[in-house]
């Protein structure tokens, strides 16, 4: 079973609150839950600290996302519960920061490591905040298991990257359509938000507003005059 599983918090030190802010009427989160209801999936996964259920539990119903909640500062033993709770095989990582995820590129590095049987699979070269990653359940499970450091507990893939003489790694460099990687579209600041509520209402007149090339082409329209 290929789950998504998105983690989100409501606490965030540079923009307080950020996962609740209105994104073009909606919540931050839920319009990332939405993107990536876009990508192939069985099934998809909301995994928050305990402290942001009552927030986020409407909000992932109302996208068809199930919810968990684990660890504020241990993420990566969020991802392992949600494994072991659902019986995932394979999961796609996203975060709470990016509603401009390209949902094609996404698809397509999935479907590559399932092919290759990777450990883990990341496109190099695309924008910040557009990619996801995706990840074998057994490699996260042992990284759950044997990581101990804080940062890599926080930032659940480190220690895949760290150990390649242990995890099959597929790190390609995205294909060309993709490729833009001065451009940033996670967001972590108030600039950052704002530059996203302008893209967001861009793109809403678009005929596939969450494909890579049509965000690149509309971001640098908007923001490269």
């Amino acid at each position: 079973m290929t789950a998504i599983v998105l983690q989100s918090r409501l606490d965030s030190s540079r923009l307080p609150g950020k996962a609740l802010l209105l994104l073009d009427g909606k919540p931050l989160v839920s319009r990332v839950m939405e993107a990536l209801n876009n990508i192939p999936a069985d099934l998809r996964i909301l995994a928050c600290p305990e402290d942001s259920i009552s927030s986020f539990a409407p909000l992932a119903a109302e996208t068809g996302f199930e919810i968990l909640s684990g660890p504020k500062e241990d993420v990566l033993e969020r991802y392992c519960m949600a494994i072991r709770r659902f019986n995932i095989t394979r999961v796609i990582r996203a975060t709470g920061d990016n509603p401009f995820v390209f949902t094609d590129s996404a698809a397509a590095i999935n479907k590559e490591a399932m092919a290759l049987d990777a450990d883990y699979s990341g496109y190099f070269g695309i924008p910040t905040g557009a990619g996801v990653e995706s990840v074998s359940a057994s490699a996260l499970l042992r990284a759950g298991t044997e990581a101990s450091a804080a940062y890599e507990r926080e930032h659940v893939c480190p220690y895949l990257y760290a150990h390649s003489e242990l995890f099959s790694l597929h790190r390609p460099l995205a294909p060309l359509r993709w490729q833009a990687p001065e451009i940033r579209l996670t967001i972590d600041t108030q600039e950052d938000f704002d530059r996203a509520k302008e893209l967001y209402s861009a793109l809403k007149n678009e005929a596939h507003p969450s494909f890579g090339s049509v965000i690149i082409k509309k971001y640098e329209e908007l923001f490269n005059r």
